[in-house]
């Protein structure tokens, strides 16, 4: 992690995603190498503390964030709307949309991150739009994502508590069916929510470290991105 010693001033905006209307917040800091949109589980708001923190942390390396509600209050009182992928993945859909229309941000290459059941419909709206260049699953369920897995053509880190163990098992199954780039890292005496001591640091450095480099790749082939080769291979090296 490349912190300053001071946050540099954040854009940050109340904002309502989609045709839905659904309440977000857009989170700008200056000179963004990239968005990344955050798709969360069941019962997660965008008001949430830790996803919060989270992209508090990505905007310290460069990273815009739109962290929004998939699903509207009644809709989520309807647990069955929680682990319904294809409603999620059509939301996130509409979020991926909806920033592309942006000016603002609208031309940055985008990444997805999705915990728990988030993170199945952040894979399967991968495998349907060319517009995502990264994606991280936080103790996900890339299982429920089904046929859409071999389809996801973003390089994908999929990071699991290694004492999450039957989610871990589905993560090694579901790392077997994807055919892009995509790595497991898991995350010693950590359990599903990451609550451990420095288990939630270790996520949100791995996170930032795979969104910045994809999303820097990315950016090229339109001029070049901000970094040069030697400082990506420095930046993997750190």
């Amino acid at each position: 992690m490349h912190h300053h010693s001071l946050p540099p001033p954040l854009f940050t905006e109340r904002v309502h995603v989609g045709p839905r209307g659904l309440p977000g917040l857009l989170r700008v800091p200056p000179d963004a190498i990239g968005m990344v949109a955050f798709a969360h589980g069941g019962g997660s708001s965008h008001l949430s503390p830790r996803n919060n923190a989270v992209a508090e942390e990505l905007a310290h390396d460069g990273l815009g964030t739109l962290l929004f509600d998939l699903l509207s209050e009644d809709e989520a009182g309807d647990r069955k709307n929680v682990f319904d992928i294809r409603l999620l993945a059509k939301r996130l859909g509409q979020a991926i949309d909806w920033l592309g229309q942006r000016e603002d941000v609208g031309h940055l290459p985008l990444g997805l991150f999705g915990a728990s059941t988030g993170a199945a419909a952040a894979l399967t709206a991968a495998a349907a739009s060319d517009r995502v260049a990264a994606v991280v699953s936080r103790g996900g369920r890339p299982d429920l994502a089904a046929e859409a897995l071999p389809l996801v053509q973003a390089p994908t880190l999929l990071i699991v508590g290694s004492l999450d163990t039957d989610v871990l098992a589905l993560n090694r199954q579901a790392l077997q069916r994807m055919q892009c780039d995509v790595s497991l890292r898991i995350i010693p005496g950590a359990t599903h929510l990451f609550e451990e001591p420095g288990a939630m640091q270790e996520v949100v450095e791995l996170s930032s470290d795979w969104f910045c480099t994809f999303l820097t790749l990315a950016a090229r082939p339109a001029g070049q991105g901000r970094m040069s080769e030697s400082s990506l291979e420095q930046h993997q090296a750190s």
